[in-house]
């Protein structure tokens, strides 16, 4: 019988542990059972705490855990919610056992978007990993996988949708002019702004400065204190106007009385003076790209920051003034990173750019890769993502725009201040999905094309129920990727996301971006059918 270690990563709140620990427990229970089956046993290498949960909660904790691992035993880390990469990467990177990465398949918690994150990261640090997905544990894709890595130490997954980018499919005109950007940036220079570095752990998320200089990209790194203060200096009377502009878009705010539970018009009204801070701090400091952390920090000070991101992102947005009056970069977004990952900033600013010169749509958006199903409205035969992020989106994603766009109030779980998401359900179109990530100290841009799909309004729901009910959706395909092929191959619990006009201007626009990311010094592969 061999013995394997178990470790489990958790959140920094306890409130959000102990509320995800019965899924938890009963994935690790399955894990342990099917093990058994195999002959081999499942070793907690960390007790469950007096707080109720099992869970790794700090950086320091999880480098005491894994002083007591041996560090040439084989080692699993198992997740059925959202964790912090950095509580287990310090001990991931001097073991020396075999490691596994394993989800449970299920929208209930962000548990896939745990592993992804965690995946990336140990990319990132160049440490040896295999993975692993299931819904029950029992079915042969997820058994012959487990079984591949007990016997060898690797599962291997069919990377064949994978092609390196070739310039040469690229028509002269918009390569010349690809080249013609990343000279003009070099040149001039880009501000990437940050508001706080390494959101949740994310170490995948942050790009060395010295990766982008060469680009002519530099950050100019702020505090989100700062932006807390600025936000306070905006007069309640300007928050109140850009609430009442979205209301007269037709935007619906789900509002009540008890600021603890429900959405209050004062939590957005708040939002609403943060994004009009954001915006002048941006124009202030010539910023191309703002990124908010917001998730530890300013959670307790100050009402969600999705709502503000999603309008930020959005060519048709509340107005902002400077003092002379003059409107700041009027009708055009200003282009925010969700999260603070650098990497989602480097493509969307690609992709603005891109985007503007062949005149496509060019709001856009990460989400999470939280979950997918089978269609059960049958609209669509294919498998359908769910991809979904906690309430920002650009309204110009959703059907509807603003009109189709409401506001929840975030779970108190997460946001005890509370604030109002974006909640919309993605328009159909063609779309196209990225990923920039870092891998032996390079950066790697995969790029694929994909459909966005309205559902039926039963299962629109069934599937919102099934993840976190505030926040947005995008139900999507991939063209020429299936979920085993991109669950193996992704390198980030973000995905990136952009619409265009049709199928064949959605193949111009990632021949041309990929060739400025390869202008640009970036490593690219064409993934699925472009």
């Amino acid at each position: 019988m061999t013995k394997i270690a178990l470790v489990v990563s958790g959140d920094l709140r306890e409130s959000a542990n102990t509320t995800c620990w019965a899924a938890q427990k009963a994935m690790e229970d399955k894990l342990a059972s099917v093990l058994a089956g195999m002959g081999h046993e499942l070793w907690r290498a960390h007790p469950v705490k007096a707080e109720g949960h099992g869970f790794i909660s700090s950086q320091r904790e999880g480098m005491d855990v894994f002083a007591g691992i041996d560090p040439e035993m084989p080692l699993i880390v198992a997740e059925a919610v959202w964790q912090y990469s950095h509580h287990v990467l310090p001990g991931l990177t001097t073991h020396k056992g075999p490691i596994l990465t394993v989800a449970n398949w299920s929208g209930q918690y962000p548990g896939l978007v745990g592993m992804l994150n965690l995946n990336g990261s140990l990319t990132k640090a160049g440490v040896k990993y295999s993975t692993l997905w299931s819904k029950d544990f029992e079915d042969a894709f997820f058994l012959d996988g487990l079984k591949s890595w007990l016997e060898t130490g690797e599962v291997i997954h069919d990377q064949s949708h994978v092609k390196p980018f070739d310039a040469a499919s690229v028509v002269a005109e918009d390569k010349a002019l690809a080249g013609r950007i990343a000279a003009e940036w070099r040149k001039d220079k880009l501000i990437m702004g940050v508001f706080d570095e390494g959101c949740m752990g994310m170490y995948n998320a942050l790009i060395p400065d010295e990766l982008l200089m060469p680009m002519g990209i530099f950050k100019e790194r702020m505090s989100q204190s700062a932006l807390y203060f600025a936000a306070t200096q905006v007069p309640v009377e300007e928050g109140r106007a850009a609430y009442q502009w979205m209301v007269d878009k037709g935007m619906t705010f789900h509002l009540g009385s008890d600021p603890k539970s429900e959405l209050t018009e004062d939590q957005v009204i708040d939002q609403c003076r943060m994004y009009i801070a954001a915006v002048r701090l941006a124009d202030q400091f010539g910023c191309a790209a703002v990124g908010i952390q917001y998730q530890q920090g300013l959670k307790d000070l100050w009402p969600a920051s999705d709502l503000i991101e999603g309008m930020l992102n959005n060519s048709d947005r509340p107005p902002v003034a400077r003092a002379d009056g003059s409107i700041i970069r009027d009708g055009e977004p200003i282009v925010h990173f969700n999260e603070v990952d650098e990497c989602v900033a480097l493509d969307a600013l690609m992709i603005n750019r891109v985007h503007k010169e062949l005149g496509q749509p060019i709001e856009t958006t990460l989400h999470d890769i939280r979950w997918g199903d089978k269609d059960e409205g049958g609209t669509v035969d294919e498998f359908v993502w769910v991809f979904e992020i906690s309430g920002a989106v650009p309204p110009a994603h959703n059907k509807g725009g603003w009109a189709g766009s409401e506001s929840y109030r975030q779970t108190p779980m997460f946001f005890p201040a509370g604030g109002g998401t974006i909640k919309g359900y993605a328009k159909a179109g063609d779309i196209i999905w990225s990923r920039i990530f870092v891998e032996d100290n390079k950066l790697h841009l995969d790029i694929g094309r994909g459909k966005a799909h309205e559902l039926t309004p039963e299962e629109c729901e069934r599937r919102s129920r099934a993840t976190d009910y505030p926040w947005p959706i995008m139900n999507a395909t991939l063209s020429g990727v299936d979920r085993d092929t991109m669950m193996g191959r992704h390198k980030a619990n973000h995905i990136q996301v952009v619409y265009a006009d049709d199928e064949a201007a959605a193949r111009r626009a990632i021949n041309m971006r990929a060739a400025l990311a390869e202008a640009l010094g970036i490593s690219v592969c064409l993934c699925g059918d472009i």
